[in-house]
């Protein structure tokens, strides 16, 4: 696990600031605190900050060609490496090293662009072709591997791992984008391929991008996509132990490494079944890692501690503080962009936790979204079933009255808490996931959004994402649709987003074995039925993992990886709140009508609705503001760009 960055001349092959470039580098550290590479020709600077995990000695970057006209910066693991380069050298191409970063070069001169579809791992990397005068940008698959980029006014492209790099770019522009704000007040993230401001982007997963000198900018190229085609008829144990098969070698596949490895063990369905695997391939005791909250509707530490007794791993337990306020201003700072998930605290506790044992952890991630395990599938099902069986001109009509009038009971009993329900079902296929899933929804933007930004949005609202995914989703049923709109979107910009940066501030390489691509091609394959039965999500996986997991964890209510932020906003964070979302800092940027936020935190404070995941994402835009979005820096380095720092070559 690395950072990349760099800066390319589009237009020409102008003088490449190097002082600018190493700043940008070093601002990114964290992620590869190892060394630091650099290449410098005209037109182009490629550097590198590399977490040493596979071929310790020889996998320094940029790395080259034989004759140095090829260079390539790589974040990630190409985990069937192995092969590729023995595939390689029987076509003739000769190996230095080790390193799976040397299969990316070999790979590209043997197939050009089509290089990508041959690896197997998570990866960003940038390759440079000084024949052919071009850079060549890449994303995995999934979208596991973050990679932002800015073409500037003035025909000079950047990229880097973290928009933190682009920042230091005295050129950047600095101007919030309309779409992406709305985009954030619904989902909590800003989703993939947009960035937070209108200058930069995301490099989409399953993209790649190629800028070639003196040529116009392109649109990035898809070379993926998750297809759910139809597998040929399994009976039910021949899919689970298909299923088991495939999840063996793919968790087999992700234990390469060089460097200590474990896994974090959350005491849930999906990473319980990584660690029972590992256990099954491992020679030597897994190293597994927890953390326990003293809030008991939050921990699942017992039941972590079941499994890891059950494997003989080598069990380490943190406790979080029920109060721990401290990375609550800090997360703005590892994320960039504004980010929502309040997750991420306890996820950068256990990465915190793991780094201490370990350089490399297997982690659980995407399996809810493969196979259905979200209650929110259940939900939408049942939706579906009442459209299909009243028409819109009957059911828009009279759910939307009952929307409208039915009290929103936070305090209640989850029976008669059906505002949300009801609200949906007035709302087409894509229209009513939406409504599940936004942090935000329609009336409550409406009600923060000042007026003017309403105008400024020009009738665009965050719902066209999702809409335009399950448009294009190469399937028709509609629990398949709404699994591809969250591997689209919720998958990568937040649960991933969430990880790699939280993993990252500890120099720690997470790696996520169900989402290998093959793996989740397979599950895709899989009939729904197989996912969702009834009212039981992941259906077929807990199936497949009955003879390795006690049925109580296999069949409990789901409980997820939350902070109590509810009574946090009653209680310790009360003025902490109040100051933040009645101060200056959103005030001054004329989005919100701030009446409108006040009375948000007077209902919640007062205990009379519960607000707390608007609040929080109103708290996080303030913060980002605040810590990120900031002047552009005209000269000199930040406080954390010169740490490590290495000579540049000549």
């Amino acid at each position: 696990m690395c950072g990349i960055a760099g800066i390319f001349d589009t237009r020409g092959r102008g003088e490449i600031d190097r002082a600018l470039l190493q700043r940008m580098n070093r601002r990114q550290s964290h992620r590869g605190p190892d060394g630091e590479g650099y290449h410098f020709a005209p037109g182009i600077g490629l550097a590198h900050r590399r977490l040493a995990i596979i071929d310790l000695a020889g996998g320094h970057q940029p790395m080259f060609n034989d004759d140095r006209s090829v260079a390539v910066v790589f974040n990630g693991e190409i985990y069937n490496y192995r092969e590729l380069k023995l595939e390689l050298s029987d076509r003739g191409h000769r190996f230095r090293t080790n390193s799976d970063t040397e299969v990316i070069v070999r790979g590209w001169e043997e197939w050009g662009e089509s290089c990508v579809e041959r690896f197997r791992g998570m990866f960003a990397f940038a390759l440079w072709d000084e024949r052919q005068d071009t850079l060549f940008l890449a994303r995995d698959r999934i979208g596991i591997k973050p990679l932002y980029y800015s073409i500037l006014p003035d025909g000079q492209a950047l990229f880097a791992s973290e928009l933190k790099a682009l920042l230091l770019h005295p050129r950047f522009e600095r101007e919030l984008d309309p779409t992406a704000v709305e985009d954030y007040f619904a989902y909590g993230y800003v989703p993939d391929p947009k960035c937070i401001y209108g200058s930069a982007a995301k490099l989409a997963p399953a993209h790649t991008l190629t800028l070639r000198c003196g040529a116009p900018v392109p649109s990035p190229r898809a070379y993926w996509n998750l297809a759910f085609e139809p597998r040929p008829h399994l009976a039910e144990d021949e899919a689970t132990a298909e299923l088991i098969a495939e999840l063996r070698q793919s968790v087999e596949a992700h234990m390469i490494s060089d460097v200590p490895l474990g896994a974090f063990l959350s005491g849930g369905v999906d990473s319980s079944s990584v660690v029972a695997m590992m256990a099954g391939v491992s020679d030597s005791p897994v190293n597994t890692c927890s953390i326990s909250f003293e809030h008991r509707d939050f921990d699942e530490s017992g039941y972590a501690g079941e499994v890891a007794r059950r494997y003989g791993t080598r069990h380490h337990v943190y406790r979080v503080d029920p109060d721990d306020f401290d990375l609550v201003d800090r997360l703005s700072g590892f994320y960039d962009e504004p980010f929502a998930d309040s997750s991420a605290m306890p996820t950068y506790r256990v990465c915190e936790l793991a780094r201490r044992h370990v350089t490399v952890a297997l982690s659980g991630d995407g399996g809810d979204e493969l196979f259905a395990g979200y209650r929110r599938y259940r939900w939408h099902r049942y939706e579906e079933m009442v459209r299909g069986v009243l028409p819109g001109v009957v059911r828009r009509p009279l759910f939307g009255i009952l929307g409208r009038i039915y009290p929103k009971l936070d305090w209640a009993p989850k029976p008669l808490r059906a505002k949300t329900t009801v609200q949906a079902l007035a709302r087409g296929t894509a229209e009513g996931f939406f409504h599940s899933v936004s942090v935000l929804n329609d009336d409550l933007r409406r009600r923060v959004y000042h007026p003017s930004f309403r105008r400024e949005l020009q009738g665009y609202n965050a719902v066209e994402v999702l809409a335009r995914h399950m448009r294009e989703a190469p399937t028709d049923h509609f629990l398949s649709r709404a699994q591809y709109a969250d591997i689209k979107t919720y998958l990568p910009g937040d649960i991933l987003t969430k990880v790699d940066r939280a993993s990252m501030a500890h120099s720690l390489e997470v790696r996520v074995p169900l989402l290998d691509h093959r793996f989740a091609e397979f599950t895709a394959g899989l009939p729904p039925d197989m996912k969702l039965r009834r009212r039981e999500g992941k259906y077929i996986f807990k199936k497949a993992l009955e003879p390795y997991l006690p049925r109580e964890l296999l069949y409990r209510p789901k409980m997820g990886f939350a902070v109590p932020l509810a009574s946090w906003f009653r209680g310790p964070l009360r003025e902490r709140l109040r100051a933040a979302l009645t101060g200056p800092v959103l005030a001054e940027t004329g989005l919100l009508d701030m009446a409108a936020v006040a009375a948000l935190v007077r209902e919640h404070t007062a205990g009379l609705r519960d607000h707390s995941p608007s609040l929080w994402s109103l708290l996080m835009f303030e913060s980002f503001l605040r810590q990120v979005h900031a002047p552009a820096p005209t000269a000199g380095a930040g406080p954390s760009d010169a740490a490590g720092a290495e000579s540049l070559p000549a």
